[in-house]
């Protein structure tokens, strides 16, 4: 059985398993120097890691959806009724105060970030013979890499980062709690490993892409939220082991696909670099609305004195949290065939 490679082995191990595992060596190998970093350069750790990777990544959908004709003629109702319904449901949640609509999106983006790795491992596993007890144990110890670490958030005591804001998660401390769920862990992960060897054995082969893609999901949840508590090593954990790898997938997939009609936009630049091109448009598109929300809402990086538009922050936050809004919904429909 071949090895079930998304594309090719070096460019699937490069992009989209391996920034885990990248990261997680750079944040062992300069861990006495993050708060350096953290403090000195945190202009560029914000525009290289939330800019350029967590908010691009989200308009790496448009090459899936909205800029493909035949997939938007397909999926039309979809495509323009689910703004129009984030926009309304951000605005109802706003109207109980800003606290409320983070934290409603908070739990919304750990959902979408943990059924991404779930779909990763999916597609990895898709020639896999399925039975249901090997999909059981997948399933478990995919979500079990991803759920304990955000268990362990709620339930340890305060971390020194957040996903949105501060106070958006509800915590209840609980040294006990999280003494069951640690051995619980465990011995989740010790039936994987003992369960993947006698059927790699009973095989004669071994996955290597599916394997690594839940060794480097359980490793960077753990060590970014677990064992690190660190804001700079948890945005670098997180932003970076999912938004590359998402960007990746549609390039692979979607753009470099020289049959899909979708692109015609691309059919032109892919005579140029259409990668180029491609993370030129993303970085663009998310550099502008980042901008935005400094500009209109966050004013850290950016702030222009003689605009005040507090008292329309009830429609604007909203209004500029539906490219994510929409993107972690539409993540969920948009990729069923594939998996």
């Amino acid at each position: 059985m071949k090895q079930p490679w998304i594309h090719k082995a070096k460019t699937d191990l490069t992009f989209i398993i391996g920034p885990s595992f990248f990261v997680l060596a750079i944040v062992f190998l300069f861990q006495d120097y993050i708060t350096e970093i953290e403090n000195k350069y945190s202009f560029y750790t914000w525009l290289f890691l939330i800019v350029f990777i967590d908010v691009a990544h989200v308009y790496a959908t448009l090459f899936k959806t909205y800029f493909v004709p035949s997939e938007f003629k397909k999926d039309k109702k979809r495509l323009l009724l689910l703004p129009t319904i984030c926009f309304a449901i951000g605005i109802i949640l706003f109207s109980f105060g800003s606290l409320v609509f983070w934290s409603f999106l908070a739990y919304v983006a750990v959902f979408h970030f943990i059924r991404q790795q779930y779909g990763f491992m999916r597609l990895y596993a898709r020639n896999e013979e399925k039975t249901r007890l090997s999909v059981f144990v997948d399933n478990l110890v995919i979500y079990a890499s991803t759920v304990y670490p955000m268990l362990y958030w709620f339930l340890s005591s305060k971390r020194k980062f957040n996903w949105f804001v501060e106070n958006e998660f509800f915590r209840f401390e609980s040294a006990f709690l999280l003494e069951i769920l640690f051995w619980i862990y465990v011995l989740i992960i010790l039936t994987y490993i003992v369960f993947t060897l006698y059927k790699s054995i009973k095989n004669k082969f071994f996955n290597i892409p599916k394997n690594a893609i839940i060794l480097g999901t359980a490793l960077s949840w753990y060590f970014g939220i677990v064992y690190f508590n660190d804001d700079l090593v948890f945005t670098l954990l997180n932003v970076v082991s999912h938004g590359i790898p998402y960007m990746a997938l549609v390039y692979f997939r979607e753009v470099e696909n020289k049959s899909n009609e979708s692109l015609r936009v691309f059919n032109y630049l892919k005579s140029y670099n259409a990668i180029f091109i491609y993370i030129l448009i993303l970085t663009g598109i998310a550099f502008a609305e980042e901008f935005l929300w400094e500009v209109l809402v966050w004013k850290e990086n950016f702030a222009v004195a003689w605009i005040d538009f507090s008292s329309w922050q009830f429609l604007i936050v909203p209004l500029l949290s539906v490219p994510q809004f929409t993107h972690y919904l539409l993540d969920g429909f948009i990729w069923k065939s594939k998996k």
